[in-house]
């Protein structure tokens, strides 16, 4: 669930938008709990991170 393209972002409503950021956010926090395992996990976090802003600029527009 990590990557949320652009097209996809825009066909949400600003709740479920908001759900999203906020399940985004645990992610982030299970990746980086599993950092020592892997160097894909810090891919993880990148991808996930900029999905958030993604995110979070599309909520700035709609305001």
């Amino acid at each position: 669930m990590a990557i949320i393209r652009k097209k996809d972002i825009k066909g949400l409503s600003k709740k479920e938008l908001e759900e999203r950021i906020n399940d985004l956010n645990l992610e982030i926090l299970k990746a980086k709990s599993k950092k020592g395992q892997a160097a894909a996990g810090t891919k993880n976090v990148r991808e996930i991170k900029k999905t958030i802003a993604r995110a979070h600029t599309y909520l700035k527009e709609i305001k």
